[in-house]
């Protein structure tokens, strides 16, 4: 049997000599050792002081939990000792300059799906590497598509971090023994077309047309027009659904919806559907707003919202012809409102 790759020795033979790609992998073995470190805390749990106890709001207003706060110190610790330019974290909310002439810039949710921390849950981080524009404090005011690298790191039944550097997606599993990640799934491709869907159905009356038609299409399985049973998934933790989706594909949904301060859905363009939806595209899904590819956006703020539906690329293709035609969620939503009263509104 051939041995395993490690990381470091996946990014080596990436980089080679190119300046740019060196800092990459630079910031990508920080990322992942510190992401060591992290695994060990939410294994260890309540014995390393980790209670998933509130510890107040970020400055964007959502509660933080204790391991939200030790794990951004732990990533900001292994990436301050190296050229980058600018650090954002989900948890501060300001742009942090750190050296101007550096090649890179890095965005992170420290801790995704903190709010599962206490109920033994899966959580993660997700991180985006960017090149650094002439106007450092415009780092982050790049479209998705400018990506360098893009990563996620799930905390579960085994520790995985999944990587595009851009030509393709690897998944690398965590040797607890050797305490490195080895290579375990190599130029992943997500199904062009699955059953599987993933949306907190409790805020139906809260969607729009063009998402309760698509979701009440799933839910007709085969005696609808797709003529295909579905099956519902929901874990309320990003990673953990991106994780799901690369294995067995499927399609996620985050969308806006008519609640106050939802109107542009919850997830962060920055930290989480910039380097989502180039990780998907990468294994050949789509990721969209229902209206505009993800990696179009260019961002107007650090902390901006945006809807986020991605997965395979024929179910996400789907949902965007609902939403840029509107007769056919009218069309697919009208005879199942007739047949199901569960659903009448």
């Amino acid at each position: 049997m051939s041995q395993v790759l490690t990381l470091q020795e996946r990014m080596e033979g990436e980089a080679g000599s190119d300046p740019l790609r060196q800092a990459v992998k630079e910031a990508v073995a920080a990322l992942a050792q510190a992401a060591v470190d992290i695994s060990d805390l939410t294994c260890r749990g309540a014995l390393a002081g980790i209670t998933g106890q509130a510890q107040g709001r970020n400055t964007d207003g959502d509660v933080q939990k204790d391991l939200d706060v030790r794990a951004d110190q732990i990533i900001r610790d292994a990436l301050g000792k190296l050229p980058i330019a600018a650090l954002a974290s989900e948890e501060m909310a300001d742009l942090d300059i750190l050296n101007p002439g550096a090649p890179i810039c890095v965005a992170f949710d420290p801790l995704d799906g903190s709010s599962n921390i206490n109920t033994n849950m899966s959580v993660g981080t997700i991180f985006s590497i960017m090149p650094t524009p002439s106007d450092v404090n415009a780092a982050f005011k790049q479209a998705g598509s400018a990506q360098l690298a893009a990563g996620f790191v799930v905390y579960g039944p085994q520790t995985s971090l999944v990587l595009t550097l851009g030509r393709g997606v690897d998944i690398f599993t965590l040797d607890r023994v050797d305490r490195v990640f080895k290579l375990t799934g190599s130029t992943v491709q997500i199904p062009a077309e699955a059953t599987e869907f993933a949306i907190n159905a409790s805020n139906r009356r809260h969607w729009d047309l063009p998402v309760r038609a698509y979701i009440d299409e799933c839910l007709a399985g085969a005696d609808g027009p797709g003529g295909k049973n579905f099956n519902m998934r929901w874990i309320g933790s990003l990673v953990a659904e991106a994780f799901r989706i690369l294995i067995r594909g499927g399609i996620f949904l985050y969308p806006g919806d008519a609640r106050d301060g939802y109107e542009e859905g919850r997830l962060r363009l920055v930290y989480e559907a910039h380097p989502m939806a180039f990780i998907v595209e990468q294994a050949g899904g789509g990721a969209s707003t229902g209206r505009k590819r993800v990696l179009d956006i260019v961002p107007d703020s650090l902390h901006q919202r945006v809807p986020l539906i991605m997965g395979s690329i024929k179910n996400v293709q789907r949902l965007e012809h609902m939403h840029t035609v509107p007769d056919v969620a009218l069309e697919a939503n009208a005879p199942l409102f007739g047949n199901r009263g569960l659903f009448r509104v």
